[in-house]
């Protein structure tokens, strides 16, 4: 049992979403081969200055094939309801997202069994999470930088979560979001998360480290000063 908890939380591939609502950003993320997905929410659609529909059907075509993630914005189980069969009708791509209130957990329960795949969010703790996973959620995202804001360790409930999943063989993936700088991707990756969704300019920061760009400079000056060339000059 042991080894196949351990099989299950280390064989797989980490996902990497954008959470961004600006078209421009998802398309620059998304030439580098490395985005799976893009979450939104209500007020990063609402910076777009563009219609909800409109912008996540743009996102959709941005990211063929990956999860995108759009948010219901009622709250009461009917409401949310009309909106999650609304929303997810636009495009098999789109991942119902759900906030983690009463009414939220019973929609989850009713869309999963409609086989519509639903984001739980606005988790901060493993007994939230435990709610969303037996509701049948796809992901669960947990919250880190909000938690960190209130002098505690947001990583705390993201690593007891991947285990209860893990323990309990749900299949909900745990998602590590507010996520506020790079060491937040390390910490989630040594969490065992299943994915991390972050602000563009975060993902643009983890291609940086200064000895890459002073590795790099020194190849370079040295190919330079050899006067190499990868082509023939005489082919032109």
């Amino acid at each position: 049992m042991q080894y196949e908890i351990w099989h299950a939380r280390y064989t797989r591939t980490m996902k990497l979403f954008v959470d961004t609502g600006d078209i421009d950003e998802i398309r620059r993320a998304a030439e580098w081969g490395i985005l799976d997905g893009v979450t939104t929410n209500p007020t990063l659609i609402a910076k777009t200055g563009r219609g909800f529909r409109d912008t996540v059907l743009a996102i959709c075509q941005a990211v063929p094939g990956g999860d995108i993630s759009a948010e219901v914005v009622a709250t009461d189980y009917e409401g949310m309801l009309r909106e999650a069969l609304e929303i997810s009708g636009w495009n098999p791509q789109i991942v119902v997202k759900v906030p983690l209130i009463p009414p939220g957990v019973r929609l989850v329960r009713t869309l999963a069994e409609k086989g519509i795949r639903t984001n739980v969010t606005l988790v901060f703790s493993v007994s939230q999470a435990l709610l969303a996973a037996k509701a049948g959620a796809t992901y669960i995202s947990n919250f880190v930088g909000r938690v960190d804001d209130a002098s505690a360790d947001g990583m705390e409930a993201v690593a007891e979560s991947v285990e209860m999943v893990a323990t309990y063989g749900y299949d909900a993936e745990i998602l590590v979001a507010s996520v506020r700088h790079p060491l937040h991707v390390v910490q989630a990756v040594q969490a065992g998360a299943h994915v991390a969704t972050m602000p563009f300019k975060v993902m643009e920061m983890l291609f940086k480290h200064p000895l890459t760009d002073l590795g790099l400079q020194r190849f370079l000056d040295d190919w330079n000063a050899a006067g190499l060339t990868i082509f023939d000059r005489a082919s032109g």
